[in-house]
């Protein structure tokens, strides 16, 4: 059985609505960037000054892994501002909630668990160190993953499925696959959440800064850029197979120019098998290629 499939490139380019095949420099680029490696890349931009969109393997499959604790924690927001639950409030983590066997700096912290910790730190612990544990603690409080699900899918975003916890993927390696997007998908999930469509003013810049100082993923989208440049962003990462096959590699972010420009950026790397510096390098190459691309644009 091939544990690797090619799949056909995808390049689009919108101006004003209208879409051109494979006439983008930005998408000939990507296809470069891709060239003779064993993974499947799907990309999606987003320029919220120019209007620009660009695609590229834009695909409704490609495994989110943590990527989506950026959706849960729109769902948890959206709660806060429905005075459903407060930021401040205290939540109470029992120790059978740090389960073992999974990323969690939460649980290496508080080892003995049996803690009151605020909402709001629970939220960063979940997006700006990815923390497992934590974020199987805000899906409870969000109602689970179906009314997570519902909560993306109330907001038009398609092509996306949200139907396992953590604790869930972790129970077997194919389980990786149940949570999925598209690249597109998750560029519009971020637009919709930077143009304050989603969230309240203080929801929305308590969400921007724990983003900003996402932990994760330093050599994915921000790996190749100046150290000054802001990114906004949520990386997802998996376990391999036996076999060596990575299910994902991904990271998501929004990126602030000096200039004024802004864009969304999604980039995911899907059924990898080279090796983690090699997946990492794709991502920061995308983001690179994309932030040259609208620094030199007139």
């Amino acid at each position: 059985m091939k544990l690797f499939k090619t799949l056909p490139i995808i390049l689009t380019l919108i101006f004003g609505g209208s879409a051109f095949a494979q006439v983008s420099p930005l998408s000939v680029q990507f296809q470069e960037i891709v060239k003779d490696k064993k993974a499947t890349v799907g990309i999606a931009v987003y320029n919220f000054t120019t209007k620009d969109t660009v695609t590229f393997n834009n695909t409704p499959d490609y495994p989110t892994l943590s990527v989506y604790k950026f959706h849960v924690a729109l769902a948890v927001l959206h709660l806060v501002d429905q005075g459903k639950l407060r930021l401040d409030q205290d939540i109470f983590v029992k120790k059978s909630e740090l389960l073992e066997n999974t990323h969690s700096p939460l649980r290496e912290n508080y080892p003995y668990g049996n803690i009151n910790i605020k909402l709001s730190e629970l939220l960063s612990y979940m997006v700006a160190l990815s923390d497992n544990n934590a974020c199987d603690i805000l899906f409870r409080l969000a109602g689970g993953t179906k009314k997570v699900d519902r909560y993306i899918k109330n907001l038009k975003i398609k092509d996306t499925r949200i139907t396992a916890t953590e604790e869930e993927m972790h129970l077997k390696w194919e389980n990786q696959y149940l949570n999925t997007t598209s690249p597109l998908a998750a560029v519009q999930l971020l637009q919709q959440f930077y143009q304050m469509k989603i969230l309240s003013p203080t929801s929305y810049d308590y969400l921007l800064n724990v983003m900003l100082g996402t932990k994760t993923g330093p050599d994915k989208l921000k790996g190749l850029l100046p150290k000054d440049i802001l990114v906004a962003h949520k990386t997802g990462s998996s376990f391999r197979s036996k076999e060596g096959l990575k299910a994902a590699e991904n990271d998501i972010g929004i990126v602030f120019l000096p200039g004024g420009q802004t864009y969304a950026i999604a980039v995911f790397v899907k059924n990898s098998m080279e090796d983690d510096t090699t997946n990492n390098t794709i991502i920061a190459k995308v983001s690179k290629a994309v932030f040259d691309h609208y620094s030199i644009k007139k």
